[in-house]
């Protein structure tokens, strides 16, 4: 009797009791044809194959993101024949490694990843990652932002731009990038936004006697929470004033962690008038007129 097929991507259920141990062998866990040498370098498996709880959460997570990302990549391949995804402030690569490993090795095609990173010895291990595992279609570059706007070693256009828990101004860094690369999808997990609360900050004692609004930040820690929280629905107002379709979820449940949000914005050509007045007029209504270039750059 033929055995009954299950969905590439599905988990396979687990049945044995002995998985709730606090160690056990992960093969209940993870999905078919993943690389396990590459879960060990991730430090999602230990050296023996096996799983704690803290890395099956881990594991968790990867699948929960993964699940954004895998229709968006596959609706690019069936319109454009492959996939071109560039990660910016890509730290260890943590992300390109899962994506291909769980997407882009099975299209054997011209689809590719390319990881941007400063640091030159996480490049350097990175490489020698890929390479060990067969990872053919993975490049790293040490380059920064500006860099890579203009290397040849990147493609005059991309199809994906991610940046996961790029610290402060690196996603809107990862945002210019895409933007000038024309990206048809954007997919951030921003972190450890300050900027824009050091501008409120400054500029409080100016606007107080203005603004009714400013009692949303007058105290300090209150600046801190809503400088974070602006600054993620500007670059969301800025993605539209662009013609992207922008839309914003939790990424994983807050008992994991409080840098949560996650932006995905895929190109419509949709109107941008309404959305860059829009965009004027809360910087001007916030005091954060002096931010207008890094919010209006294209």
């Amino acid at each position: 009797m033929a055995k009954k097929s299950r969905a590439p991507n599905a988990p396979i259920a687990s049945t044995d009791s002995s998985d709730k141990t606090p160690e056990t062998s992960a093969k209940h866990d993870i999905r078919p044809g993943q690389s396990l040498e590459l879960l060990k370098e991730l430090h999602i498996l230990t050296r023996d194959g096996k799983m704690n709880q803290d890395s099956r959460r881990k594991l968790k997570q990867v699948y929960h993101l993964f699940q954004f990302i895998e229709p968006l990549l596959a609706e690019i391949h069936a319109k454009e024949g492959s996939v071109t995804l560039v990660d910016h402030g890509a730290g260890k690569s943590y992300l390109g490694f899962i994506l291909y490993d769980l997407y882009f090795k099975a299209l054997r095609d011209r689809s590719h990843i390319f990881g941007i990173e400063t640091r030159s010895e996480l490049v350097e291990k990175s490489e020698e990652l890929a390479a060990r595992l067969g990872f053919e279609g993975m490049s790293f570059l040490n380059l920064s932002v500006a860099e890579s706007i203009t290397s040849d070693r990147l493609p005059a256009t991309v199809d994906v731009v991610t940046a996961l828990h790029a610290c402060n101004t690196a996603t809107d860094d990862a945002i210019h990038f895409a933007l000038q690369k024309k990206a048809k999808t954007i997919v951030v997990v921003p972190c450890c936004q300050a900027e824009v609360a050091a501008v409120l900050r400054k500029n409080k004692g100016h606007s107080l006697s203005k603004n009714v609004l400013t009692e949303m930040w007058r105290h300090p820690l209150h600046t801190r929470e809503f400088g974070s929280q602006i600054t993620n629905v500007l670059r969301c107002m800025q993605l539209e004033s662009h013609g992207y379709q922008v839309s914003v979820t939790e990424l994983v449940g807050w008992e994991h962690s409080m840098k949560n949000e996650l932006i995905i914005a895929q190109f419509k050509d949709l109107p941008r008038g309404k959305p860059a007045q829009r965009l004027s007029d809360v910087l001007e209504t916030l005091g954060l007129e002096e931010m207008r270039e890094r919010f209006f750059t294209a």
